[in-house]
């Protein structure tokens, strides 16, 4: 079972922000530009109430837009955040499958890790705009994790991060090469990841995906994984 509470200490472990304080019944992240995962508030105990003031004004403080992470069963911050004019960012699916689900033969396909990642990962992300900010934040996971490099037709044509957090490991950032898409290397990259967190005994395996996201989805359900929670950001009105 991944909760609001669990899917909170995953990203924090797997995927974390520069730095993170309890402040007034929030979790106040600094981002570094790394994006919303880890630039977003969260109430510190999941469902609670608190001053949506206090967050905002931490988060300002940061040179922050205020950003709030709302999880499944915290409708009653999200209806405070909607009448305050926050806008709806990005809702984002959890998915989980047990590891052993997701090892999977990979023909023709090579799938080896690699830590630190190599130039020619940092070059697939980067087309992707995965960029220096995102890396700095693998760096920062104190957790057991690597990448994975993939080829396809002896090509290096794609890359995923993952770290593990107690028994569950997490991967981020899977991203394949323009030219080599709908060729199968997603699929090789996800067993890859099943391979590695069995032999560093994570006995499930999580992802997130936004809704938008139809190609992620669609690959992560045909390997078994199945919804595990939800949750969306709000973004303050006046935010670009």
């Amino acid at each position: 079972m991944i909760d609001a509470a669990t899917l909170t200490g995953l990203l924090d472990a797997t995927w974390p922000a520069v730095s993170r304080r309890e402040i007034d019944g929030w979790t106040i992240r600094e981002g570094g530009g790394g994006g919303s995962r880890v630039s977003a508030a969260t109430l510190a105990v999941p469902g609670s109430d608190a001053d949506i003031a206090k967050a905002e004004a931490a988060m300002r403080d940061l040179g922050q837009p205020p950003l709030f992470m709302v999880r499944e069963g915290e409708d009653a911050l999200d209806a405070t955040l909607a009448a305050a004019g926050y806008r709806v960012k990005d809702p984002t699916v959890g998915y989980a499958a047990p590891t052993a689900s997701v090892i999977r033969p990979i023909p023709r396909l090579a799938v080896a890790p690699s830590w630190p990642p190599l130039a020619i990962q940092r070059e697939i992300w980067a087309a992707g705009g995965i960029g220096p900010s995102r890396l700095a934040i693998m760096e920062r996971a104190a957790s057991p994790k690597t990448t994975l490099l993939g080829r396809h037709d002896d090509t290096p044509a794609g890359t995923v991060f993952v770290a593990r957090h107690g028994e569950v490991a997490m991967l981020h950032a899977l991203e394949v090469a323009l030219p080599h898409r709908r060729c199968g290397l997603g699929y090789a990259l996800v067993s890859g990841v099943g391979r590695w967190a069995d032999a560093h005994d994570a006995t499930r395996l999580a992802v997130l995906a936004t809704r938008a996201n139809r190609a992620a989805t669609a690959l992560y359900a045909s390997m078994g994984f199945a919804r595990a929670t939800a949750y969306h950001y709000r973004i303050h009105p006046d935010a670009p």
